[in-house]
């Protein structure tokens, strides 16, 4: 192994001094990490899907009618789209996944996803490590 903390190390690290010790993923924590996102996000923030939402499941993956794929497509948030962050809300009652508020860019429709099927289409944005730390924390405690 290299010496020094390997990448992953680093973002644990990371997620560590946000949340402090407990870094378990529940409600009290992810409102910790919506008061941290909201002071430290920059926007203009472009997202987009990290893997296809649980609607289009049978459709990417279950060969589904594509026709009706993009017909619903019309009308539902698709993890091939592009959105504008509008807004971090609290996640949803009994839930742990913070809500983005975000403006479809090919028609402006505005949808609320978990944060955490989402991430910075530009790998450069200045946002992407803060937005994709978020998705790891969400992942894997």
């Amino acid at each position: 192994m290299a010496a020094g903390i390997n990448k992953m190390d680093k973002q644990f690290e990371r997620i560590k001094e946000i949340l402090g010790k407990d870094c378990e993923r529940n409600s009290q924590n992810a409102i910790r990490y919506l008061t941290y996102l909201r002071k430290t996000v920059k926007t203009p923030c472009l997202l987009t899907g990290i893997e296809d939402f649980l609607w289009e499941e049978p459709y990417v993956l279950g060969g589904w009618d594509n026709r009706e794929y993009q017909e619903l497509k019309k009308n539902n948030p698709s993890f091939t789209d592009q959105f504008e962050l509008l807004e971090l809300l609290p996640p949803n009652s009994g839930d742990d996944d913070i809500i983005a508020k975000v403006k479809r860019i090919s028609d402006q429709k505005i949808f609320e996803i978990g944060l955490s099927w989402l991430e910075c289409a530009d790998f450069m944005d200045v946002n992407y490590q803060f937005i994709h730390d978020y998705a790891v924390w969400h992942t894997n405690y």
